[in-house]
């Protein structure tokens, strides 16, 4: 699926993606607000709460059903900084971990400020959604990592012990760079992730994922998908971790029903290695996304990330409306979600026709400034 780099895309490709961006957009977030519910929870507490199956259905947090959490706010600004970084390319810059590194500090201040009064113009318009001044149980690494201008690179990695997964489940956006080559999305997600993630096992589990999520939504299956990744993670110094976790996931799909004890196995100590196998597993077990993403949450690991990364995959896999209608119908922000999954995807798949040297549209470089 999707046009190769500098090829013209047809409506029906168009569409295509489209679907499968707003799918892994609002798969995220609802795996994201199905899962956070459960965090810091044990199984047995789990099973306590909401009886011997676990969570089958949203549940109120944050004062609301469906609310999402830091992981969903900052995989929509990574998606602002990636169409921030295609409007840029116009004036010869062209380094998009910078332009990304950018939107996350955007992020940031939405954690710090009341609101977006003061916000200057050359923020764009997702920075201006009062909504996301909400504070949503944002992790220490990346208000660590985002709080001074200074980017982490991977020579110079911020929070170099830390193995978390929320690099990763900021990671999906990377993947639907569909005209780019898959080592090029992974290269990209990695120096991103070390931005807050230094530690190889988590930096290279999100561009791991990112390389499973670019497969699926060319139209690759799962099991491919999982195997480009493996493949280009062989050369990269401390990939190991990672490579036996999505190897322990596949092995695992082979081993009869899918049970909360093979997940909270493949969870393992939480890290960000866990939570991928975890995604990867569900994504090919689960009968349909609502059974893969109760899967994914019902586990004493971080159920919230499992559930952002699980969401992303199958979106990204089946499109927008495989999504359960009724959670989506009580996800927060889903408004502001569907004009950002579009606009990347015109952006992506037209954007010659938005901004160029012949002439821009100065609408979009007002929602999406050069500056």
């Amino acid at each position: 699926m999707g046009a190769t780099a500098g090829a013209p895309w047809g409506r029906t490709q168009q569409q295509d993606f489209r679907s499968r961006v707003r799918g892994t957009l609002l798969g995220v977030a609802v795996g994201d607000a199905l899962g956070a519910p459960l965090d810091g929870l044990s199984l047995e507490e789990i099973r306590e709460a909401y009886g011997h199956d676990g969570l089958g259905d949203l549940a109120s947090e944050h004062g609301r059903r469906g609310a999402i959490t830091h992981l969903t706010q900052l995989s929509l600004f990574s998606v602002d900084g990636l169409i921030r970084a295609q409007v840029r390319r116009d004036t010869g810059a062209w380094h998009p971990p910078t332009d990304l590194h950018r939107a996350y500090l955007r992020w940031v201040a939405t954690q710090r400020d009341w609101g977006p009064d003061e916000r200057r113009e050359d923020d764009g318009w997702l920075a201006r959604e009062e909504w996301l001044y909400a504070r949503r149980s944002p992790d220490r690494a990346c208000l660590l990592g985002f709080g001074d201008e200074t980017m982490g690179t991977l020579d110079a990695p911020k929070n170099p012990g830390e193995q978390g997964p929320e690099a990763a489940a900021r990671s999906a956006p990377f993947g639907l760079l569909v005209g780019w080559e898959p080592q090029l999305v992974l290269q990209l997600a990695v120096e991103c992730a070390t931005q807050t993630h230094g530690h190889p096992t988590a930096y290279l589990a999100a561009g791991a994922y990112a390389v499973i999520v670019h497969a699926l939504a060319r139209g690759e299956n799962p099991d491919a998908a999982v195997q480009q990744a493996l493949a280009l993670l062989a050369p990269r110094p401390g990939q190991q971790p990672v490579a036996d976790a999505l190897q322990h996931a596949l092995g695992a799909v082979r081993q009869g029903m899918p049970m909360p004890a093979r997940i909270e196995d493949l969870a393992g100590s939480g890290g960000a290695e866990g939570a991928l196998a975890v995604a990867v597993y569900c994504a090919l077990v689960g009968e349909d996304v609502r059974h893969g993403l109760c899967l994914a949450v019902n586990h004493g690991g971080p159920s919230g990330a499992a559930g952002a990364l699980t969401g992303g995959l199958l979106g990204a896999l089946y499109g927008e409306t495989a999504l359960p209608p009724a959670w989506l119908a009580e996800l927060e922000g889903r408004p502001t979600m569907l004009v950002l999954a579009d606009d990347f995807a015109m952006e992506m798949t037209q954007g010659a026709a938005l901004h160029g040297p012949t002439g821009s549209s100065q609408g979009w470089l007002a929602r999406y400034p050069r500056a």
